[in-house]
């Protein structure tokens, strides 16, 4: 029985392959242009179209001050960094974060995108919105 002894080619599925050479090519990133003339990579998955822009202060996580006013994070809540990986609420506690949201049903903070500095640049706060205290 010389099952190490099959040649390496062999060895390998055609979903080898694709999968190994698909890692060897690398993220591929898709260049959005705003209305300003910036070119902002696009998040995979996007941000909804009805996410509201606002500021959200993580306070007591699941409490958190959504334009200065209080708020609550809902169960199972999804927060994305400025990566756009999914991230715990704790990571943020005390500052001050430019994001995108939408809220469930309950009217609870169900997703939360954290905007970069480019992102929240081209995209700027409503003027009805005040700034939130700072503590």
């Amino acid at each position: 029985m010389n099952r190490c002894l099959r040649p390496l080619l062999l060895q390998f599925s055609v979903v080898h392959l694709i999968f190994c050479l698909g890692l060897m090519a690398g993220p591929l990133h898709v260049l959005a242009q705003s209305q300003t003339g910036v070119h902002l990579p696009q998040r995979i998955p996007p941000i909804s179209v009805k996410a509201q822009r606002g500021t959200l202060r993580i306070t007591m996580p699941p409490e958190v001050l959504l334009n200065g006013q209080p708020a609550r994070l809902a169960p199972g809540a999804r927060i994305r960094n400025r990566n756009n990986l999914i991230t715990v609420s704790g990571t943020f506690i005390g500052e001050d974060l430019p994001v995108r949201y939408t809220r469930d049903p309950l009217g609870l903070v169900f997703e939360v995108w954290v905007l970069s500095a480019e992102e929240a640049a081209a995209d700027p706060l409503p003027p009805s919105y005040s700034s939130p205290p700072a503590n």
